[in-house]
């Protein structure tokens, strides 16, 4: 049995405190109304000596009429105009602790729910080699339904109107929205939180009783649980594919109404399943290097290393796919979308690349490098923090535009997320044996040699 290091729970507690303190400091030093905000912004326009602004908008000084399009607006506009660009601002201002919380929440939930998935798979396809590695998984998932609630907790707060990280939740904004208007249908927000609770409860009810039938087994003198296990997961793979697609839309494309990507389901999938295998392999080799997991070998390490590499590549094909067609295509209602990442996220958009498909590639591509402990973490942690700063990418412009920046809300978000992470799954780790001893095939799991 494995028992929860002090030192590793010292830890939880500590990045979890951190992450409190950080988070709180994010909400409390973003600005409360537009006079903090217009205090911001001459701060910021302070020396810049008349340049005019990222969008464009002409500042003029107190009692000057402001020019548009060569006609002069009286100053009743003018005003209007500069208290309209205010709330935007401040709104995304506001925005921006929030969505540093909502980007860790979901990127950590749904790596739990990556690895969900790929036990499901492992299940379905009886496979031979990863029956060993069963408990460092169903440990992992062991985050999903303290996760799920968090995030749950934050939808409801999004459509109380506490945060505005989805702006088709505003009336005002959908009044004035005829696009936004038509899609009130699908997205308002009583089927919206309708669906969200559907999707959580369903993919926490699988990994509940896939868990309480895998230890079922272990006592069991057939293999009932087993083929119980195999015809539930069979089940649930079908109702994930479909799920995760929509759930892609209402929890993160939905954030850009007026956007929408026929690959985006399949890009966010590979998005968080590489990073659910990539977590498997990360507790696999730290719970190897402190004695446990006899039976696991570098054959072991090796295969999780060909899936991240392999998905890794999955990944970039996505990616690569979606944007060069709407690129290609140049449809302005498309395009706008990667302008807006390229223009103003240029290094998170360019460098999620870089971290997610050049360096899995230089690395992992060689077969030797698949089974050295240490290779595995270092592109392990760069995998991993190259699709939080994918979900980064695809969350921040929508929420925050170009006020983002990788400061303390953020990293206090992640550390925060990341050391409930290690405290649940650590101690779900305990509460089983590490090797599931009555799996039909876990003689040959420990014997797997590639």
């Amino acid at each position: 049995m494995y028992t929860f290091s002090s030192k590793l729970k010292t830890l939880s507690f500590i990045l979890m405190a951190v992450g409190i303190l950080g988070i709180g400091f994010g909400f409390y030093s973003a600005p409360k109304d537009i006079h903090e905000v217009e205090t911001l912004l001459a701060a910021e326009s302070h020396g810049a000596h008349g340049e005019s602004a990222s969008h464009g908008e002409a500042h003029s000084s107190e009692g000057e009429h402001v020019q548009t399009a060569g006609h002069a607006a009286t100053e009743a506009d003018a005003a209007a105009k500069h208290e309209e660009h205010l709330t935007h601002v401040l709104h995304e201002l506001q925005n921006k602790p929030w969505a540093a919380l909502y980007v860790a929440c979901i990127f950590f939930m749904l790596l739990s729910m990556g690895v969900l998935a790929f036990y499901a798979i492992q299940q379905v396809a009886q496979a031979g080699w990863s029956p060993v590695l069963f408990r460092v998984m169903q440990g992992i998932t062991a985050y999903l339904p303290w996760g799920s609630v968090i995030f749950f907790i934050i939808l409801i707060l999004c459509g109380l109107h506490f945060n505005h990280l989805f702006i088709w939740l505003d009336p005002e904004v959908v009044a004035h929205d005829p696009l936004i208007a038509n899609k009130a249908g699908y997205l308002n927000f009583p089927f919206w939180i309708v669906r969200a609770a559907i999707f959580l409860i369903g993919w926490n009810l699988y990994r509940f009783y896939s868990a309480k039938n895998c230890l079922a087994q272990d006592e069991a003198n057939d293999d009932l649980f087993y083929k119980k296990n195999f015809n539930i997961s069979a089940m649930f793979l079908v109702f994930f594919i479909v799920t995760e697609s929509i759930m892609s839309w209402d929890w993160i494309m939905s954030i850009d109404p007026h956007w929408y990507s026929t690959l985006f389901g399949w890009y966010v999938f590979a998005s968080f399943f590489v990073s659910g295998i990539t977590m498997i392999a990360m507790v696999t080799v730290y719970l190897k290097s402190r004695g446990f997991l006899e039976y696991v070998n570098t054959s072991h390490i090796h295969d999780l290393a060909k899936f991240m590499f392999g998905i890794s590549i999955f990944w970039t094909y996505l990616w690569f796919s979606q944007f060069m067609l709407i690129w290609y295509a140049n449809i302005p209602e498309e395009i706008t979308y990667f302008i807006t990442r390229i223009q103003l996220y240029n290094l998170p958009f360019f460098g999620a690349v870089v971290m997610n498909f050049v360096f899995p590639l230089l690395i992992l591509v060689n077969t030797d490098f698949k089974r050295i402990t240490w290779v595995i973490v270092m592109a392990g942690v760069v995998i991993l923090a190259g699709h939080y700063i994918d979900f980064f990418n695809m969350i921040m412009p929508g929420t925050v535009g170009d006020k983002w920046f990788i400061g303390i809300p953020e990293i206090a978000s992640v550390l925060f997320f990341l050391g409930l992470f290690v405290f649940v799954v650590f101690t779900a780790l305990t509460k089983a044996p590490l090797l599931p001893k009555r799996n039909p095939y876990i003689e040959e799991s420990k014997h797997f040699h590639y």
